[in-house]
């Protein structure tokens, strides 16, 4: 899960982190109105969307006067902003951020990540920001500097001081970096983070350290016992389906083929929709219903596959182990019946119950084709969507 770029702010602020007087705005009057709450005669106005590279597109606009905050409110609240990171289809700006300007003298890049093959979260800094890391990392991999962080005893001052002293940074300095990199830290373990960036942190003419711009993205799982973060959640900015799938407890992700998938488990939908490209076919989305998929689920399933109108086919692939095949079985016949499903559909069931489940599949009268392999199931979706263009 991610959030906007304010409430990060305001969450890490809350850990000790250093950022930029600021507040956020759904109109331009109110844009104007928090000029004068923050002070200063400079100000940056900042769309409000999940993405990266906002400044490229036009997102981040630099205001001198009242009247360039109001200009740029308007310009950017209800624009639909297109950066290289969203896509041609963009995302919607419902609210803006407007922060005192700060006289920059050097940039930073600050980032802490979860390393899944050691179980670590890694803190990643190079003294040069504003870039992607991956662009850092093709440029200037040798200065990369990286500390890992023991579980038992969490990150330790003396490895957020190395840090601070590897990037080049004065005294003073070095105690605000100190401070920052703790704080990111403290967030990072007490909200159930899975990434938190300062990109870039900066240092001020008057040697002063803040992150003036974050990301925080959050582990979806553990939401539930951290509400505080789960309501910063803007749906607006997510595929409405992803949201729809998340209501059902389904992991749904869009993409750019044509033919629908609905499978059980993560490592099988990634096995499948190998299989379906090798077939010739392209997937239209990865959709895990889950090990306990009642028959109400799978219909949901279907329904969100369906939404998608690019969709040609549909398969439905089940390795029954904790699921039962009957239970799906009634769950395909149940959503044929409820959603008209316009499309093919090919069914391969294995596992759990398997007999039951295809003896429930071919007494339905339905038109579901079956297949007894992997293979088989994919060749046939494929060739199902084949005759379906051509006709």
């Amino acid at each position: 899960m991610d959030i906007h770029e304010y409430q990060a702010k305001e969450l890490l602020s809350g850990f000790g982190v250093p950022v930029p007087k600021g507040g956020v705005a759904y109109s331009a009057e109110q844009a104007v109105y928090r000029t004068t709450e923050i002070g200063g005669s400079r100000w940056v106005v900042k769309a409000q969307i999940h993405s990266g590279a906002r400044g490229k597109a036009g997102g981040v606009r630099l205001c001198a006067t009242d009247a360039d905050v109001r200009q740029a409110a308007k310009d950017l609240l209800g624009k639909v902003l297109v950066t290289r990171q969203t896509g041609p289809e963009g995302l919607p700006v419902h609210r803006v951020l407007v922060e005192q300007a700060l006289p920059i003298e050097r940039e930073l890049y600050v980032g802490l990540v979860l390393d899944r093959k050691h179980e670590r979260i890694v803190v990643v800094a190079h003294p040069h920001g504003g870039m992607e890391i991956e662009e850092i990392a093709q440029r200037e991999p040798a200065a990369i500097l990286r500390e890992v962080v023991e579980p038992a005893v969490g990150m330790r001052s003396f490895q957020a001081r190395e840090l601070a002293f590897g990037l080049g940074l004065g005294t003073q300095q070095v105690n605000e970096a100190m401070a920052a990199v703790l704080g990111a830290y403290r967030a990072f373990r007490d909200l159930d983070a899975t990434m938190v960036e300062f990109n870039p942190l900066v240092v001020v003419e008057d040697g002063h350290v803040f992150a003036l711009d974050v990301k925080m993205s959050f582990d979806d799982n553990a939401m539930f016992r951290r509400p505080n973060v789960a309501e910063l959640r803007d749906y607006a900015q997510e595929d409405p389906r992803e949201a729809d799938a998340a209501e059902h407890g389904l992991n749904y992700v869009a993409l750019d083929g044509d033919i629908g998938c609905i499978i059980n488990g993560a490592g099988l939908a990634m096995a499948t929709m190998d299989m379906i490209q090798h077939s010739g076919g392209e997937p239209a989305n990865f959709l895990d219903i889950g090990g306990g998929a009642s028959p109400d689920r799978v219909a949901a399933a279907f329904r969100l596959v369906l939404s998608d109108r690019n969709v040609k086919a549909i398969l439905v692939n089940v390795f029954a182990g904790i699921n039962r095949c009957d239970w799906v079985a009634e769950g395909v016949v149940q959503a044929i019946r409820e959603v008209r499903v316009p499309v093919p559909l090919v069914v391969r069931l294995a596992g759990t119950n398997v007999d039951e489940g295809r003896r429930i599949l071919q007494q339905s009268g339905l038109p579901i084709l079956t297949a007894a392999t992997l293979s088989e199931a994919a060749e046939r979706v494929v060739a199902a969507r084949n005759a379906g263009a051509a006709a």
